[in-house]
C-alpha cells in the first residue's frame, strides 16, 4: 500500500506514522485511493526544528521578498486550478462551479495577493514614535505559527492557502499546516504550490510544511511548544476549545473560529411589508452549500403575530420541497442528527425535517425546528446546540420585552441581523434590540443574511466566544488578521541603526507613522 508523504523541511518525505486514513467521496459514501499517514510526534518536531530556523532567515527579511513569495503562490495555485478544483470536489462534494471554480479560488488567490501587499507596505506593523522620550514601536513577526484547517472551505480557509496561512506569512512567519481529514489531497496540492513558490523565490525551504492529520493528543503537544509563536484554528467546538485548553494551559496565543448560530431578527413591519420575500432569502441563504457555513443563519427570532405565522408557513413549505443537499462527511451528517435531537428533547417543535433527506450521499432532511420565546429563555444553552447544516430554528417571542430577553441570553456569535420596514415603523423595536445584539456579535448586519464575507480590510469574521476565542481579532481582512501572529515591538533609546528600517527617523517609505501623536 502507497502511502502518501508529508513535507518538512521543503522535502516530501515519508511520515513517521501511527495509523493511515482515506478520504470519503461524500457524494457516494465511498472512500477515495489514496492513503494517508497519521503523524507521530517525530514529524512535528522535524517540522519545528526545521521552522525555527526559517523563522530566524525571516525575521529580517523584506516584506517584498515575503510579498513576492505569496504572488508567486497564488500565480501556482491558478495554474493547478484544474487539479485542485476536480480534487476538492471529490473530497467534499462541493459544486465544481461555481463554488470552487468561480468563487472560492479567486478569493483564495486574491486574499494571498491583499497579503502580500500589506507585506509589502508594512501598513500591517503601526508604526509608532514617540521623538521627545525615544521610545519606538511597530508589530514584527511572532515566530512559528500553526494552522488547522475546517472541512468547508478547503481552498478559502485552507491550511496551507487560506485567510490565516496568508496573514501568518504575511506577517513574517513559517507555517506548519494541518490538514483537515476531510480534503487531504488538496491540502497536498496547495503545499505542492507552495514548496514551488519558496523555490522560485529563494525563500526558507521550511517556510511552509504540511502533516495530514495527528492524534488528539500531538495536536495538543503541537500548540504548545515553546517554538511555536500562535496557532489558528478554524473548526468544531469541541475539538478547538481543548487545543485552547492546552494552548492557554502553556500560555500560548490561539485564535478560533468555533460555532454560531448568527441570530436573524424580522421585525414586526419588515413581514407586514415583504414577508413572503423575505422567507424566500432566508430560505435561500440556509439552504445554500447545504448549511455549511460558520455564519449559517441557525437561529431566527421573530415576534408572534399574522404576519410571523405566515412567513414561517412559508419557510416550512420552501423547506419541504427544496431538495436535500450533500453534506461533507459521515461525521457532518451525524453531528446533524445529534443536534436536531437535542433540540427536540428540549423542547423544540418539528416543523419539517430531521430525518434523512432526498439527496445524494451523506444528507440530512431540511429541517426547520420552532420554540417559544419562553421555552429558550429556560434553556438557552441548550436551545444554542449548532445544528450544521441545512437547519434553523425558529424562535417565537409573545412580544418585544421578551425578544430582548432571548437576545440577552445568546452566546458570542459571529454574525447577528436585524431586519426592520424601510418606513420607520419598526425604529423603536430596532432602538431596542441593536445594542444588545450588538455585544453578542462580531459583525451587525441589517437588512441582510449573513452568509457572505467579503474580504476587505474593514471586515471582522470574528466575535465574542465561543464564536472565536477573542473578540478583538478577525479570521478575515488584511490587514488586521495579521496582527493576530505579530507581537508589538518596542525599542527604547534603541542607536538609530540597529531600529526597524520603519522606526527609523530617515524612512521615506509607503507606511503612515504615528510620530508625536501625529499620523504622517
Amino acid at each position: 500500500m502507497s502511502i502518501e508523504p508529508v513535507l518538512i523541511a521543503g522535502e516530501w518525505r515519508a511520515a513517521d506514522s501511527t495509523g493511515t486514513f482515506q478520504a470519503d467521496n461524500p457524494s457516494t459514501k465511498e472512500a477515495l485511493p489514496a492513503t494517508y499517514p497519521v503523524s507521530s510526534w517525530a514529524d512535528c518536531e522535524a517540522m519545528l526544528a526545521a521552522a525555527e530556523s526559517a523563522f530566524a532567515e525571516m525575521q529580517s527579511m523584506p516584506g517584498e521578498r515575503i510579498a513576492e513569495f505569496l504572488e508567486a503562490m497564488a500565480n501556482r495555485i491558478e495554474a493547478r486550478a484544474d487539479d485542485l478544483v476536480k480534487m476538492a470536489h471529490a473530497e467534499t462534494a462541493l459544486p465544481e462551479s461555481p463554488r470552487l471554480a468561480d468563487v472560492e479560488l479567486p478569493r483564495t488567490t486574491g486574499q494571498l495577493r491583499q497579503a502580500a501587499a500589506a507585506a509589502r507596505s508594512g501598513n500591517w506593523k503601526q508604526p509608532v514614535v514617540d521623538s521627545a522620550n525615544d521610545i519606538r514601536s511597530c508589530y514584527g513577526p511572532l515566530g512559528p505559527v500553526c494552522v488547522f484547517g475546517p472541512n468547508n472551505f478547503p481552498f478559502a480557509f485552507g491550511s496551507a492557502s487560506g485567510g490565516d496561512f496568508a496573514a501568518a506569512i504575511a506577517a513574517g512567519n513559517p507555517v506548519i499546516a494541518k490538514a483537515n481529514s476531510s480534503h487531504p489531497g488538496t491540502t497536498k496540492i496547495f503545499a505542492e504550490c507552495a514548496l514551488d513558490a519558496a523555490g522560485e523565490t529563494n525563500m526558507p525551504s521550511a517556510i511552509v510544511q504540511m502533516v495530514y492529520r495527528t492524534s488528539h493528543a500531538v495536536g495538543e503537544q503541537l500548540v504548545t511548544d515553546e517554538r511555536v509563536g500562535a496557532t489558528g484554528y478554524t473548526g468544531s467546538r469541541g475539538a478547538g476549545l481543548a487545543l485552547k485548553q492546552a494552548a492557554d494551559n502553556a500560555g500560548k496565543p490561539i485564535y478560533l473560529e468555533l460555532s454560531s448560530v448568527n441570530p436573524v431578527v424580522f421585525l414586526p413591519g419588515s413581514l407586514e411589508e415583504k414577508g413572503a420575500e423575505l422567507a424566500t432569502e432566508f430560505s435561500g441563504s440556509c439552504l445554500m452549500g447545504t448549511g455549511q457555513f460558520c455564519t449559517n443563519p441557525g437561529m431566527v427570532l421573530v415576534l408572534k403575530n399574522d404576519a410571523a405565522d405566515a412567513f414561517v408557513d412559508s419557510v416550512v413549505q420552501q423547506f419541504s420541497e427544496a431538495q436535500s443537499g450533500t453534506l461533507l462527511s459521515s461525521a457532518v451528517e451525524k453531528s446533524l442528527h445529534r443536534s436536531h435531537e437535542t433540540l427536540k428533547e428540549a423542547g423544540a417543535e418539528v416543523l419539517c425535517g430531521t430525518g434523512d433527506g432526498n439527496g445524494t450521499g451523506y444528507c440530512a432532511a431540511n429541517t426547520i425546528l420552532r420554540v417559544s420565546g419562553a421555552a429558550f429563555i429556560r434553556d438557552p444553552e441548550t436551545m444554542q446546540t449548532e445544528a450544521f447544516g441545512n437547519s434553523s430554528l425558529i424562535v417565537e417571542a409573545a412580544d418585544l420585552d421578551e425578544a430582548a430577553a432571548v437576545l440577552a441570553t445568546l452566546e458570542g456569535n459571529l454574525t447577528g441581523c436585524i431586519y426592520s420596514a424601510t418606513d420607520g415603523s419598526d425604529d423603536a423595536a430596532y432602538d431596542k434590540l441593536a445594542p444588545i445584539l450588538r455585544q453578542k456579535v462580531g459583525r451587525l448586519l441589517n437588512d441582510k443574511m449573513p452568509t457572505g464575507v467579503a474580504v476587505s480590510p474593514a471586515m471582522n469574521h470574528g466575535g465574542p466566544y465561543p464564536a472565536t476565542g477573542h473578540p478583538g481579532f478577525t479570521a478575515v481582512g488584511i490587514p488586521g488578521a495579521m496582527l493576530r501572529f505579530g507581537m508589538l515591538q518596542c525599542f527604547d533609546a534603541v542607536r538609530p541603526h540597529r531600529l526597524p528600517e520603519i522606526l527609523r527617523d530617515d524612512y521615506e517609505g509607503p507606511t503612515q507613522r504615528l510620530i508625536d501623536g501625529s499620523w504622517q
